[in-house]
């Protein structure tokens, strides 16, 4: 089983930016492709973004298209969504998840394994 822990999330302006990671624990994080999801209060989990076991394709929700950026280092087992030009509707705890497959990448039903999540606000 593959533990994730996320980290960097918090306070930031709009307009701002913010890297969060994802570290993942054991020696199989190259076999699984990785994901960012979020969830705002009141509202369901939502897909951010996906990235390809080798790192070499990404997907993107439209929200986020052209603002943030998931890339995966395998040699770190870590995952992370680099966040430019936020809004506050971007406020969420985002998660990262994994799964062994390449379908239905925006689904969170279809996820292995999860994070915590890490709390981003942004404020006015």
């Amino acid at each position: 089983q593959v533990q994730l822990v996320e980290s960097g999330g918090g306070l930031v302006q709009a307009g701002g930016s913010l890297r969060l990671s994802c570290a993942a624990s054991g020696r199989t994080f190259s076999s699984y492709v990785m994901a960012w999801f979020r969830q705002a209060p009141g509202k369901e989990r939502e897909f951010v973004a996906a990235i390809s076991r080798s790192g070499g394709v990404a997907y993107y929700a439209d929200l986020v298209k052209g603002r943030f950026t998931i890339s995966r280092d395998n040699a770190k087992n870590t995952v992370y969504l680099q966040m430019n030009s936020l809004k506050l509707e971007d406020t969420a705890v985002y998660y990262c998840a994994g799964k062994a497959t390449t379908t239905s990448l925006s689904s969170n039903d279809d996820y292995d394994f999860w994070g915590q999540g890490t709390q981003v606000t942004v404020s006015s």
